[in-house]
């Protein structure tokens, strides 16, 4: 997206016949909330933000402490194509969340991921993302998931019925200035991914959340449901959110050395060594429900095991091998990570981690091309290969305990994450499944 300015904005409303103004924030766990102003009200809001009651909203103030100020970003700017009616239209405004005293709120997960990118900068450094979202379509959203088609990985036939949402989908998304890159069925029935374009990391939470919305805005059109769910289906793989990531200073990738065997600089080195030491201790931001646990499990294409490789897709971290020895194209992918997270505190931890990394000069082990998954308990142990908590209950205990992630996102944020999380464990363990009943009843 391009840089606006408040004059711009403006002007836009006007020309554009603009009748609304929709202001967007997310609470902690990365759930949109919006409020809707008139054109009369946007330049106020630009100088001096909107009030609210920030008391209502998950992870906020307490009741003694509930206003908050909600100011829009013009850079973020963007009509929504699928609410014009009649030649009006409705555009939308990502807010900071200040104050009233106009200070930055430690409880916004905005400013946890611009405290990190601020620490990037001081250091020269741009930060630049490239998640994948994969989503499923169902035909509606309660009850037994009826699926729509029983296709493949990038199978284009009769039984892709979704082709066409998914263009109506890149349509609203460019015409909102959100490019690109490929879309296409993914591996499980009626599973798919429309991928976008590599940005600077705030610019790509913001634009992560607008393609939440968008995806299930259309769906909705089409009379069908779409989800980020991350573990849906019994038995097939789960919906991923594979974050490709590297370091700039300027228009140079730090990440890339053409001498080095790997073409990865120490830089990017001690940067993978640091997402692979503070991984366990990060999982439960970038897979924060219970269910996200279903999916990251041996098998399914689900990275557990804390390695990092080139070719091999059991690895948690992979280094692409698509276009090897090209500057700009050398990243590293983040296998863990699932679309229903926060991108905001996602994004947020794994710089975090990484920088630590760097800072810390960690040395990176060579990576391991081996399926791990075909490795006994005993060979991973003797190679060093630690996985993922396999619960949220155990992210839970290893994130409480973890001065990493507090100082990656701040005080504020970690305790009432923490204490949220606990929450929907808790309820979680209570109840009792169709699997228990079905299993037990009948012979106990």
């Amino acid at each position: 997206m391009t840089t606006k300015d408040k004059d711009y904005v403006m002007r836009q409303v006007k020309e554009k016949n603009v009748r609304f103004i929709r202001c967007w924030f997310t609470d902690v766990l990365g759930m949109l909330k919006s409020f809707s102003i008139s054109p009369s009200e946007l330049e106020g809001a630009l100088d001096e933000g909107m009030g609210f009651d920030g008391s209502s909203i998950e992870g906020f103030a307490r009741i003694e402490e509930s206003d908050m100020v909600a100011k829009p970003d013009p850079s973020t700017f963007a009509i929504l194509p699928w609410r014009a009616q009649n030649g009006m239209n409705v555009a939308r405004l990502f807010c900071d969340i200040l104050t009233p005293e106009g200070e930055p709120y430690a409880g916004d997960p905005r400013y946890a991921l611009k405290r990190q990118l601020d620490e990037a900068a001081d250091m020269g450094l741009t930060f630049y993302v490239g998640p994948e979202l994969e989503y499923f379509y169902f035909r509606r959203p309660e009850g037994v998931p009826e699926i729509l088609d029983r296709g493949g990985y990038f199978d284009q036939t009769a039984m892709d019925v979704a082709s066409d949402l998914r263009r109506d989908t890149i349509l609203a998304l460019e015409e909102m200035g959100i490019p690109v890159e490929y879309s296409h069925h993914e591996v499980a029935p009626s599973q798919h991914e429309i991928d976008l374009r590599y940005s600077e990391a705030l610019t790509m939470a913001d634009t992560a959340m607008t393609y939440r919305l968008t995806v299930k805005q259309i769906a909705l059109k089409h009379g069908v449901y779409a989800t980020f769910m991350p573990k849906p289906l019994f038995g097939e793989n789960g919906s991923g959110m594979h974050v490709h990531q590297s370091l700039f200073r300027g228009d140079e990738n730090a990440f890339f050395d053409a001498d080095d065997q790997y073409y990865l600089s120490e830089m990017g080195k001690s940067y993978i060594a640091g997402l692979l030491k503070y991984a366990r201790e990060m999982c439960i931001v970038v897979a924060q429900w219970v269910n996200s646990y279903k999916r990251l499990i041996p098998g399914y294409e689900a990275p557990v095991y804390i390695s990092w490789a080139r070719r091999n897709r059991s690895a948690l971290i992979r280094v692409p091998m698509y276009k090897p020895g090209k500057p700009q194209a050398t990243r590293m992918e983040f296998r863990c990570p699932d679309p229903a997270c926060n991108p905001y505190l996602a994004f947020a931890v794994m710089l975090a981690a990484g920088l630590r990394g760097i800072k810390e000069k960690l040395e990176l082990d060579d990576p391991i091309e081996e399926d791990i998954f075909e490795m006994s308990d005993a060979e991973r142990r003797k190679r060093g290969i630690d996985s993922l908590p396999g619960s949220l209950g155990e992210a839970v205990s290893l994130a409480e305990n973890s001065t990493f992630l507090k100082e990656a996102l701040g005080d504020h944020i970690f305790e009432k994450f923490i204490s949220n999380k606990k929450i929907e464990w808790d309820l979680y363990r209570i109840q009792v499944s169709s699997y228990e009943l079905e299993k037990y009843l009948p012979i106990l």
